[in-house]
């Protein structure tokens, strides 16, 4: 990029030296970002108005000129065209009522122009994370209806949990499940789409609406036809949203698909800024713009609200390599990672996730205590089921116990496997948990796994009984002998259609 040649001198003397401190003027326009004279008061991140119209943000304060990213791009910006600041940092209009909302960065709705109507606060889209003495622990479940995630690598509320995984391996699809169970928990769900097509966002705001799920869910859109800037401010919208709502004490659910994008959004900007390129082109402060971002999702303790942001960022990885400069970073940013395998995803096991790679930090801790008593050695045997199953592909003969695991394993693996759309309740899981760790899965063919897993479950919700233990199950901390008794009985009446 080659050096402005502009005499600031001459300039200084044609025009009230005053005037310049809160004024400016276009300089030069470069590919969705500005060079500005003047504005000597303006502030990193401060919003600002060109030609009285395009609104804009100040990302770079140099010596010689203000770098301002511009939020509309659809609106010719030509070099002598004044700049004014606004006074104020760069923030998203919060309404009383955020659910059912499609917005953009700057709280804009984008869709229903009707959807303006009603009082709005003002967020600022940076903020520090909350005091350490402010945060509690993560110990209460945020359930995402999935036999894998919930059993294997749960999630609590507050926790920041990565996704990550090549490109159509079931992300999002996750993500969606996720905000679909959440129907009655008490949880506000936020999807910051990040450089998608327009044509994804929309099917994703239909489906949420198809099962009745959009009702407690804000979208904040920044989608590939947008700027840069818009882009890269998006994600940060999302969490002042999320802020806003958790200060009332309420439990959120965010969800960045993907900071992959946001990431390349940012280098862009950094690039076109003339900033020095660092690791594979990223400027040196990538891992700052998603921790500063992610550390924002804490549980508070009681004392501030008890409110809690849960964070799903997602990352896209190229040949499933987890090694790349952003996944390793946010990986080192997150409480733990759902890692989506393109083998797994292409065999047809779905949800794709790995468990040999995916981890949750917070472990048990905010698991349902039944949950977490029947989901004891599902990692072990999930894990040497996989060497033993390469064995077996080489032709080796293997022992009886290890012929045992390998059955154990291929029964499990069907169990963990669910349709898209279809989320497990607390109890529903914890019957077909119960039905695997006490071996009443064994003598099933392992084919008609999934028409037996269907059939439990109208069983189970045809059964009053059970319909009681649904809404009661999260008063109870252990399995009681009447639960057990309801569990076998649905079972063994299940069974014995298949045996």
């Amino acid at each position: 990029m080659k050096t402005l040649n502009f005499d600031m001198d001459k300039y200084h003397e044609s025009i009230d030296l005053d005037y310049l401190k809160e004024h400016g003027r276009v300089e030069k326009v470069s590919d969705g970002v500005v060079f500005c004279s003047g504005l000597e008061k303006g502030s990193f991140h401060e919003s600002v108005l060109i030609d009285g119209k395009v609104r804009g943000v100040i990302l770079e304060l140099t010596e010689e000129f203000v770098g301002i990213g511009l939020i509309d791009e659809n609106v010719e910006v030509l070099e002598g065209m004044s700049v004014d600041l606004t006074g104020s940092l760069i923030d998203v209009k919060v309404y009383d009522e955020m659910a059912g909302r499609v917005i953009d960065v700057t709280g804009r709705s984008l869709y229903d122009d009707a959807q303006e109507e009603g009082s709005t606060t003002k967020c600022p889209l940076f903020n520090i994370a909350p005091p350490i003495m402010h945060i509690d622990s993560v110990t209460r479940p945020m359930n995402t209806g999935l036999a894998v995630i919930d059993a294997i690598t749960p999630i609590g509320r507050g926790q920041r949990q990565l996704i990550l995984g090549n490109r159509q391996t079931g992300k999002t699809q996750i993500a969606i499940d996720t905000i679909i169970n959440q129907h009655d928990q008490n949880v506000h769900c936020i999807y910051v789409g990040i450089g998608l097509k327009m044509m994804y966002v929309a099917e994703v705001i239909e489906t949420l609406k198809a099962h009745d799920a959009f009702k407690y869910t804000t979208v904040v859109a920044a989608t590939a036809s947008d700027s840069l800037t818009t882009q890269y401010l998006a994600p940060y919208a999302g969490m002042a949203i999320a802020e806003h709502l958790r200060d009332a004490g309420k439990d959120v659910l965010l969800i960045f698909d993907n900071l992959t994008k946001h990431a390349d959004a940012y280098r862009s900007i950094t690039l076109l800024f003339n900033r020095p390129p660092g690791r594979e082109a990223y400027p040196g402060d990538s891992f700052y713009i998603h921790s500063s971002l992610l550390e924002r999702a804490v549980q508070m303790n009681e004392a501030h609200g008890g409110g809690s942001i849960t964070a799903l960022p997602m990352i896209e990885t190229l040949s499933d390599d987890v090694t790349a400069y952003i996944p390793t970073n946010v990986i080192s940013i997150t409480d733990g990672q759902l890692f989506l395998k393109s083998d797994l995803f292409n065999s047809g096991q779905k949800p794709a996730v790995d468990v040999g790679v995916s981890v949750s930090r917070i472990g048990g801790d905010a698991q349902h205590p039944i949950i977490r008593k029947l989901s004891k050695k599902l990692t072990l045997i999930l894990s040497q089921y996989e060497e033993l199953k390469e064995l077996l592909a080489f032709g080796n003969s293997l022992d009886e116990g290890s012929m045992t695991t390998v059955q154990l394993g291929s029964v499990l693996t069907e169990v963990i496997k669910q349709p898209a759309m279809s989320p497990y309740r607390v109890s529903e899981l914890a019957i077909l948990l119960y039905a695997f760790q006490n071996s009443f899965l064994n003598d099933i063919e392992v084919a008609k796994m999934s028409s037996f897993k269907s059939l439990l479950m109208e069983k189970a919700k045809a059964s009053e009984a059970f319909t009681t233990l649904t809404e009661e199950i999260n008063d109870y901390q252990e399995l009681t002998p009447e639960i057990e008794s309801l569990f076998k009985e649905i079972i063994e009446e299940t069974r014995r259609l298949f045996i």
